[in-house]
């Protein structure tokens, strides 16, 4: 299923899993990313693992918890899924969310778009 897919890739993230990842997108993948800041692009498996594992979740953000992976309605052709990790890193605690629509080919990632909200300090007494 589609959405098993989407649920390794965020299993990949977690794991900074660069190999899981690259085997779970398609050869001519085609991503787009947004961040607070800065828009992202790219267009090969090594491009997309490079803008999560070098720039997104660097080798210093451990992520100790996945707190919300949701299934959201398809768009037409597009599927959705949304997910929300705590990470520790030398700033401290942070709350990451990101919101991707996707579509495979051949049981691979093939189009893929995610917005982030960028890392979000966690502060005592602060909802996550």
């Amino acid at each position: 299923m589609d959405s098993d897919v989407a649920v390794r890739f965020v299993q990949s993230i977690v794991d900074h899993d660069r190999a899981g990842m690259l085997a779970l997108l398609g050869p001519d993948v085609d991503f787009r990313g947004m961040t607070p800041g800065r828009t992202w692009e790219a267009g090969s498996p090594e491009e997309v693992v490079g803008v999560f594992l070098d720039h997104w979740f660097e080798d210093s953000d451990h992520v100790d918890a996945v707190t919300r992976l949701e299934r959201g309605d398809d768009v037409v052709d597009l599927r959705h899924l949304s997910y929300r990790c705590e990470v520790t890193n030398s700033r401290g605690p942070h709350t990451v969310e990101q919101q991707a629509y996707y579509r495979t080919s051949d049981g691979r990632l093939s189009y893929l778009r995610v917005m982030c909200s960028g890392f979000r300090p966690r502060t005592a007494g602060a909802a996550g």
